[in-house]
C-alpha cells in the first residue's frame, strides 16, 4: 500500500495530538464563546469580548484536560461521532434535494409556514435529540460520559433496528399529523 503526502501529514498531526486535543479544544472553545456571546451572561458582547474569550478558553481547557488526566482516549470516538453525524447530514441533504424535484418551487416558504406551529418544532427537536443519542451511543462516545462501573452493551444491529423503528414511527406520526 502506497502512502500519499496526505496520509503522512495526517499521521504526523495525529502523533502530535492534533486530533486528540487541539481540534476538540478549539471546537469546544468556539462553542463556549458563541454561547457566552449569545446569552450575554457578562453583558453586551461588544464590551466583554476579553471576558467571554477568557472564560471560553478556561472552560475548554477544563473540559479537554479530563480525558488526558483520566487516561481516556477520546480521539476514535470523536472521529466516529463526527463522521456519522456528517453522514446523517449528507443523507438529509440528498433527501431534501430529491424531494425538491417533486415539491412546489417555493419550498422554503412552505416549510416556514408549516414550522410556525409549536408541534412541528417539537417534532424536529425531539427527533434531533433522539438522533443525537443514537449517534452518541453508536460512536462509542457514550462510554466516555458513563461512570466506570456502568455497562451498556448494544450491538450494531440493535442500534440500527432502534433507529429504523424510530424513523418508521416518526414517519407514521408525521403522516397521521399532516392528515388531520
Amino acid at each position: 500500500m502506497t502512502t500519499t503526502p496526505f496520509d503522512t501529514a495526517i499521521l504526523a498531526l495525529k502523533n502530535m495530538g492534533f486530533f486528540k486535543f487541539l481540534l476538540p479544544f478549539m471546537l469546544s472553545a468556539a462553542i463556549f464563546y458563541g454561547l457566552l456571546r449569545k446569552t450575554q451572561l457578562f453583558g453586551p458582547p461588544e464590551k466583554n469580548t476579553a471576558v467571554n474569550a477568557t472564560v471560553a478558553l478556561c472552560a475548554s481547557f477544563f473540559v479537554w484536560s479530563m480525558p488526558i488526566i483520566l487516561g481516556i482516549d477520546i480521539e476514535t470516538q470523536l472521529s466516529a461521532f463526527f463522521v456519522q453525524g456528517m453522514t446523517v447530514t449528507l443523507v438529509s441533504m440528498i433527501g431534501l434535494i430529491v424531494s425538491g424535484m417533486f415539491l412546489p418551487p417555493d419550498l422554503p416558504k412552505v416549510i416556514s409556514e408549516k414550522l410556525k406551529s409549536g408541534t412541528a418544532i417539537s417534532i424536529i427537536i425531539i427527533g434531533g435529540l433522539i438522533l443525537g443519542v443514537i449517534l452518541l451511543i453508536s460512536s462509542g462516545l457514550f462510554k466516555v460520559f458513563a461512570p466506570s462501573g456502568f455497562t451498556f452493551k448494544l450491538q450494531d444491529e440493535t442500534i440500527s433496528t432502534i433507529g429504523v423503528v424510530i424513523l418508521l414511527l416518526g414517519t407514521i406520526g408525521i403522516i397521521v399529523w399532516s392528515t388531520k
